[in-house]
Parts: structure tokens; C-alpha cells; sequence
């Protein structure tokens, strides 16, 4: 069966050559590539430029040292920060143990996970809208800017997109009238699983309260999502309770603005006009009945959670972008229905017409996504200055103490120096950067030192020096030592500090 006779025969989109019933081998043929070109599309996108010039940045270097840990180090390191992330880091930890460190590793996962995530979107698309809408909106996922950026991301955040993207497409099976026990099961479980990536991800369950609410399910519908979503979020709470002792990793997030609410305002407008054409009624499943509220709810959730607290950052919601491409998938089906009525062997051009035209207006944005100038810094850039410009014998010194990552990431490039002000490695302390001494012992120690390392965060990027430690620091180098080397790359400062004649 010729793939082209599979996608002219297709009774869901009208004006496409036949209105005949598809054969079963037309249909299966259907079925498959609905989901299969997604994500063949996806991996394609994710693998261009997967190394990024081999950099990693201080997020991904937070997930690259603890996946080098060992299982009890980090549950030992839980117990004091990043728990909301502990399910991932033991994820990464398996995999680094399986295929060892690299960037692959680091990021094929986030890939493959987007991957999956388009291909939910292109077969509920299908169920819901037709053939032309699923393919266009499981193409469209992975084009989108903000998938295109975590795409190639060592975090959580394509995993969660992932699970909620299964989730949605076991909803809508179970709204279609396939409910079996096991189905809601796999529901729940999903769910809860996203929920353990990031608990955040349990903004899904308004967004599929609002889609029940829509689409008018039926009593035993609600019966079994109320008590499965239930004991979701009651596997989910105890995370989410203990969290919240370790706040102050998200108090850097800004409090909201208004100029923060416009690029959720233009991705409402753009689902809106999807929803439009789709011309949703009550009481029927429809791409708006699922893509509106998947879009709008956790978006909208996000927003009054953060008038509560700061926690407005696009990636806690990554996964509402299923929304927007169902919808857009909308718009283009609908395309291609008005092309079709008309000229039906045209309209066969019109889905490959909107992806080159996509790609183009996109490939700006692409290829600076793809470089390392698309991240604050570069861990892995500042570990090959400290390389080059170290003397053994050296002391080091990271301000702030954060920037010990470089250190935690490429140990080799540190070897023969002296981490003079860390009391605790972050190993033994159970924290990303370590426990350093006083500021009275760090003081003296640097003036023991003829010759000190400086690994800090590059002028343009760089925070005004906070802690007692660091302002210890930084005077201390100021007074009784001179600059004589200093290398700016990719966010990251590497100077070297050499003790003053006159100094006692």
C-alpha cells in the first residue's frame, strides 16, 4: 500500500481525492504514520546540534554530578535540597551508571521523551480532528520555540511532557468509551509518575477536570477519574509537603509582572482561534474540548500560584504546549479541508508547504538554541580555562561557592589544586555546592596562598556578591593580590590571582 494512497484516502479529511471508505490497510497505514512521522520529526530536531559545542550549562550541571553520585548520596542529598527533582536524578544516576557521562546521555533522554509527547498529540489529533490535524500538530510540537529549547535539555521537564502527553491521549480513550479498569490505571499512574518528575504537573488535573466538565462525561466517568486522580495526588502530597521546607531554591524566581503575562496571552490567542475552528460544543469531545484547557488551565493555575509565590517560569508548564499544538494541528487540518473543497491534489501540499515555510521563519531561532551562547554559562568551557591556567600547587576559590559546579563536573581539570574555603564536599554535606569554612578561616587561608584561582560568574552575567563569604573573598584578593591572567567565556570568569610583593 503506497504511504500516498494512505493519506489520499483518509474519510476524515474531505477533499482529498476519494470519499470512499478506506480500506483496513489504508487505515492501519493511517495509524501508524499519524504517529511515526512526529517522531521521526522529533528525534531528527533533537539530535541537530545535540552537543551544543560539547558545553553544558549550571542546570545541567546540577543533573551531570548528582547522576555521578552514588544511590545513597543522593537520598542523602534529598533529604536537604532538589527533593522535587529526586526521581529524575535517580532516573539519570541509572543511566550514567548504564552508558556513562556525556552529553548524549545527559540529553538523549529529554529527546526521546518529546518524541513520545508528539506522537500523543498527533494521535489524539487524529481520533479528535482527522488525519491532517494529528500529523500537523505532532510535527508542530517539536517545532515549537520553547520545545525546541528544553528538546535538548538535561532535566525533568520533556519527561513531564511526556507523562502528561500519555495521560491526555488515556483520557480521551476513556472519554471515547474504551474504559476499562486497566486504561484507568495506566491513567492514575501516569499522573502520579509526572507528578514525581515535578509536582507541578499536577495542574493536569484541572485542565482534565475542565475538559470532563466540556465534554459532559458520563456519571461513571467521573466516578473512576474523582478516584483516581485521587489517589494521585495523595501518593503525590507527601512530596509536595516536604518541598516546601526547601523553598528557597525558587526564591531567585522574580515576582510576577505584567510583561511576564504576554507570552502566555499570545499562546491563549493563538489556541483560541484553534478552538474556534474546531467549533466546540457541550457535550462533545472535540480538539477544543481537550487542547483549550490544556493549554489555558495550567498557564492560568501557574499565574495565581505565582500571586501566592514566585514560580512563573515557562518550563514548570512546558507540558500546556500539547495544548497549542493540538490546536494549531486545528488550524492547519482546517487548511487543508478549504484547499481540499477546491483543488483536492493541492491539498496534499499544503501540511509540507506550512513546515518549510515554519522552518525557515524558525531557523534563526533554531540554530541560536542549538549554540552555547543560547545559556547563561558554559561549565565545561570554564573547566578548560582552569585547565590551562592552573599552576599545580594552586588554591581555588568559587564565588559564589555555587560555582564549585565546575568543579563537581570535571574534577580531571582541578587536579593538583586546593579548594581552600570548602569544609564539606557537596558528597559528605548532601548539597549541590558543598558547606564552606567561616569567613575568618577563609581569610587566612588565602593569605597563606601565593598564587589563587578565581572561578566566577562573567561580568555580564554576574550578581552582586551577597554572602559574608564571598564579600570576605573578594576583598581579601583585592587588597593583597593582583590580576595577572583573566579569561571570560560563555558566562564563566576564570582569573588568576598572584600574591603582592609589599603584601604581609
Amino acid at each position: 500500500m503506497p504511504i500516498t494512497h494512505a493519506f489520499r484516502s483518509s474519510p476524515r479529511s474531505p477533499g482529498l481525492g476519494t470519499t470512499s471508505r478506506a480500506s483496513p490497510t489504508a487505515s492501519k497505514w493511517r495509524r501508524v504514520l499519524v504517529w511515526l512521522i512526529p517522531v521521526l520529526w522529533t528525534v531528527s530536531l533533537g539530535l541537530w546540534g545535540l552537543p551544543r559545542q560539547n558545553s553544558v550549562w549550571r542546570d545541567e550541571a546540577a543533573t551531570w554530578q548528582v547522576a555521578q553520585r552514588s544511590t545513597a548520596d543522593i537520598w542523602h542529598m534529598l533529604g536537604n535540597v532538589d527533593v522535587v527533582h529526586g526521581c529524575y536524578y535517580l532516573l539519570m544516576h541509572a543511566l550514567f551508571e548504564s552508558f556513562g557521562p556525556s552529553t548524549t546521555t545527559l540529553r538523549l533522554p529529554s529527546v526521546l521523551a518529546t518524541a513520545v509527547a508528539a506522537a500523543c498529540v498527533g494521535i489524539i489529533g487524529h481520533r479528535l480532528a482527522g488525519m491532517w490535524a494529528g500529523l500537523a500538530g505532532g510535527m508542530a510540537f517539536g517545532l515549537l520555540p520553547a520545545v525546541q529549547f528544553y528538546l535538548q535539555e538535561g532535566r525533568p521537564y520533556a519527561l513531564v511532557a511526556a507523562g502528561i502527553g500519555i495521560s491526555t491521549l488515556l483520557l480521551v480513550t476513556l472519554l471515547q468509551g474504551r474504559g476499562r479498569t486497566v486504561r484507568w490505571a495506566a491513567y492514575g499512574g501516569t499522573v502520579l509518575l509526572s507528578g514525581f518528575l515535578n509536582w507541578l504537573s499536577l495542574l493536569i488535573l484541572p485542565a482534565h477536570l475542565a475538559t470532563l466538565l466540556w465534554a459532559r462525561a458520563g456519571r461513571g466517568v467521573w466516578q473512576r477519574w474523582t478516584a483516581t486522580s485521587a489517589v494521585a495526588l495523595a501518593c503525590v502530597l507527601p512530596l509536595v509537603l516536604f518541598s516546601r521546607g526547601q523553598a528557597v531554591q525558587v526564591s531567585w524566581i522574580p515576582p510576577l509582572t505584567w510583561h511576564m503575562l504576554i507570552g502566555p496571552a499570545v499562546l491563549l490567542a493563538i489556541g483560541g482561534v484553534g478552538a474556534l475552528l474546531d467549533r466546540p460544543r457541550a457535550g462533545r469531545l472535540s480538539v477544543a474540548t481537550v487542547g483549550l484547557p490544556l493549554l489555558a488551565v495550567p498557564q492560568i493555575s501557574l499565574i495565581g500560584l505565582s500571586l501566592i509565590q514566585p514560580l512563573f517560569l515557562d518550563r514548570y508548564v512546558l507540558f500546556s504546549l500539547l495544548g497549542l499544538a493540538l490546536l494549531i494541528g486545528t488550524l492547519i487540518g482546517a487548511a487543508v479541508r478549504a484547499v481540499g473543497s477546491r483543488y483536492p491534489r493541492a491539498s496534499l501540499w499544503v501540511l509540507p508547504a506550512v513546515i518549510v515555510v515554519a522552518m525557515a521563519a524558525l531557523l534563526p531561532q533554531s540554530l541560536a538554541k542549538r549554540s552555547p551562547s543560547s545559556r547563561v554559562d558554559d561549565v565545561l568551557a570554564a573547566a578548560s580555562d582552569v585547565r590551562r591556567m592552573k599552576e599545580t600547587g594552586n588554591a581555588v576559590l568559587f564565588i559564589p561557592a555555587a560555582r564549585r559546579d565546575t568543579e563537581s563536573v570535571s574534577p580531571s581539570a582541578f587536579s593538583g589544586l586546593r579548594d581552600i574555603a570548602l569544609a564539606q564536599s557537596p558528597e559528605k554535606s548532601g548539597t549541590l555546592k558543598g558547606v564552606e569554612a567561616s569567613p575568618e578561616r577563609i581569610r587566612a587561608a588565602m593569605l597563606g596562598q601565593r598564587r589563587i584561582l578565581l572561578v566566577t560568574d562573567a561580568t555580564q552575567v554576574a550578581r552582586p556578591v551577597a554572602a559574608q563569604r564571598d564579600k570576605t573573598k573578594t576583598s581579601v584578593l583585592k587588597k593583597y593580590f593582583r590580576a595577572v591572567a583573566d579569561e571570560q567565556v560563555r558566562g564563566r570568569r576564570v582569573t588568576v590571582y598572584e600574591r603582592l610583593p609589599s603584601a604581609r
